[in-house]
């Protein structure tokens, strides 16, 4: 049977207070397992704001209603308003996720800070951020994480390096690469290994194979105009023929307005015969395969502004 796993970023306050519990009945509701990934620092969501200069930041924000979203209260934290502590403030939310039986890992310590400033900041600055995250996970959970995804698809060397010196066993950090239509570019692209300042790293990745649904929304594909009424059938168009996917959301979008559409979606996938996993569970199927080893690579996906790690076409050696 394939597997689509479905990764959950939780980025903010709001969305790990409110976006997270109901992910977690309608993943229950459905049968549906899934990967929790935390923000679990300071909620400076209000930061994103100095993005307005990045080109394709405002096509971006009128396609996906950033503020019915996300909430203004959240678009004011670090800028009008303090920035709550999410792990602190929001600690017994993350347990019940665990307790209800769904895994849990490391979104990031400090979303904003680190979507806008990783890839090219110091092997220091890179270990202090992770050494937050790593350890307030600990502190919540009374455990170390086994997984890892990169607050918006960025990560840099030190960071690739840190993923086995902190223990992770696989992680989500970038994304394969897709055409403008959303289907994939390399139909080979999937689980991988990445080579990062000529060393390869053990933790193995698990790329994003599809569009979000805030990548789709608003834009024409094959023709069409993705509305919120049409969203789930133009994304299952792009798992009819059946393969592993990973599928990335978002506790801030389909926890709350875009519930409607990621339940259709579970629906839709069960009907496609897809088996609903973690990231956990999809590593298990894939960890003793023999894994190509890709070098880092970057670029630009169809729907999001600026670069993000992306899987490359080709292979660089195998492992």
């Amino acid at each position: 049977m394939p597997s689509l796993t479905l990764k959950i970023d939780v980025d903010t306050y709001r969305g790990t207070r409110e976006g997270v519990p109901n992910l977690v009945r309608l993943l229950q509701k459905h049968g549906a397992n899934a990967t929790f990934l935390f923000s679990l620092g300071p909620d400076h969501t209000g930061w994103a704001l100095r993005r307005a200069f990045r080109p394709g930041f405002f096509q971006k924000v009128a396609r996906t209603s950033v503020v019915e979203h996300y909430g203004l209260k959240t678009l004011m934290y670090g800028v009008l308003l303090p920035a709550p502590d999410i792990g602190k403030s929001a600690a017994a939310e993350m347990r019940s996720v665990k307790a209800a039986g769904f895994e849990c890992g490391i979104h990031c310590w400090d979303h904003v800070r680190w979507q806008d400033n990783v890839r090219k900041q110091n092997a220091a600055w890179t270990e202090t951020q992770m050494r937050q995250a790593f350890g307030r996970f600990c502190d919540v959970f009374g455990e170390a994480p086994c997984t890892h995804g990169a607050a918006g698809w960025q990560m840099n060397d030190r960071a690739f390096a840190l993923l086995d010196a902190f223990g992770f066993d696989y992680a989500s950090d970038g994304r394969a690469r897709l055409n403008d239509d959303g289907t994939l570019s390399d139909p080979t692209a999937g689980p991988y290994r990445i080579k990062a300042a000529c060393k390869t790293v053990s933790c193995i990745q698990l790329p994003t194979t599809l569009p979000t649904l805030d990548e789709m929304l608003g834009r024409q594909i094959k023709g069409q105009v993705v509305e919120e009424s049409n969203a789930a059938a133009a994304l299952l168009s792009l798992t009819e023929a059946q393969r592993d996917h990973v599928f990335t959301l978002h506790a801030e979008l389909e926890g709350q307005k875009l519930a409607p559409i990621f339940e259709q979606l579970l629906t839709g996938w069960r009907a496609q015969g897809y088996d609903l996993v973690s990231m956990g569970d999809y590593h298990q199927k894939v960890k003793t395969a023999a894994l190509p080893v890709y070098p880092v690579s970057w670029g630009e996906m169809p729907g999001r502004s600026g670069e993000l790690i992306l899987q490359p076409a080709q292979t660089f050696q195998i492992q």
